[in-house]
């Protein structure tokens, strides 16, 4: 079996100014080769708390470009990684995943409960929908990105992930307990529970497939038999490098995050210190595994399969 390519991100959880806050890499299993394309180092992020500012995240393809977000700014980089153009927007704001259907790109707006659409062809941030819940129903209600009107700063959901099908938008948050899906209606729909803490939940098979991120693994839940349990990598601490140097402790080995469906029965999941791992679904096997780096700060953040 040919193993695949992946393009990665990643974010450097405990760094300080002057440091690396992260990068992207290509990581080839067949070779177990990784090479770093960017250095993300930016003298104007926030330095408040947990990842924010930190780092470069969710990543698509679209007509030979690559599409990668950082926390309140999408940058376009060619196949070379030359940086050709970057877009911001007030309502952007600690974005997370990206997801693309067609010409409509789809981001979380994690700081503002809310999804943006950026329009790729004319290049504008074309809509944006503001997530709240009214008793038990979600309610989304649209609003107009480049107007001054739009919804105010907040976290109440922490939605960090987005996954666009034919049948509908799927996104979640780390506080959402649920995998939602808007309709084409606009409506909001529930799809499934799902735990405290989860990262890049999606529809997968005759299922839902998860970071359950504070048990430290990989879930494929389905009905019948089909559920499995994937364990986050871990290491040997005496391996680890900058271990115990974050005082916040947020960064830690066996954090979870990072999703990518590389066919019908095979996944990439990402974790840190930054390694990348492949599982078998259907055979509930790890395949293979690469790690970029033993430093624990390091955390992989979006996965995609490199297109040639």
């Amino acid at each position: 079996m040919k193993l695949p390519k992946l393009v990665a991100t990643s974010v450097v959880r405990g760094s300080e100014k002057g440091q690396s806050h992260g990068g992207v890499y290509t990581i080839d299993f067949d070779s177990q080769s990784v090479e770093q394309h960017i250095d993300w180092n930016d003298g104007d992020i926030d330095f408040s708390g947990r990842g924010w500012d930190r780092g470069l995240r969710g990543i698509e393809f679209f007509k030979n470009k690559i599409w990668i977000a950082a926390s309140d700014e999408l940058f376009c980089y060619s196949k070379e990684f030359e940086l050709l153009g970057s877009y911001r927007n007030e309502y952007l704001k600690h974005c997370h995943e990206i997801s693309r259907r067609d010409h409509l790109l789809f981001l979380t707006s994690t700081g503002y409960d809310s999804l943006l659409v950026f329009n790729l062809e004319t290049l504008k941030f074309s809509w944006g929908l503001y997530l709240t819940k009214n008793g038990d129903n979600w309610v989304g209600q649209r609003f107009d990105p480049l107007a001054k009107n739009g919804p105010p700063f907040s976290n109440n959901y922490h939605i960090n992930m987005v996954s666009v099908a034919e049948t509908g938008v799927f996104f979640s948050g780390l506080h959402s307990r649920a995998l939602l899906r808007l309709r084409s209606d606009m409506a909001i729909t529930k799809v499934c529970s799902l735990p405290e803490g989860t990262h890049n939940a999606m529809p997968f098979k005759d299922g839902v497939i998860f970071n359950d991120t504070r048990s430290d693994v990989v879930r494929y839940v389905a009905q019948g038999e089909g559920s499995k349990i994937f364990k986050v990598p871990s290491y040997k601490n005496e391996d680890l490098k900058f271990n115990g140097v974050d005082n916040s402790q947020i960064a830690r080995q066996s954090f979870g995050r990072g999703l990518c469906i590389i066919s019908e029965n095979i996944v990439a999941a990402g974790s840190s210190p930054s390694t990348v791992t492949l599982y078998d679904i259907r055979a509930g096997e790890k395949i293979s595994a690469v790690n970029l780096t033993m430093d624990i700060r390091n955390a992989i953040h979006g996965l995609e399969v490199w297109i040639n």
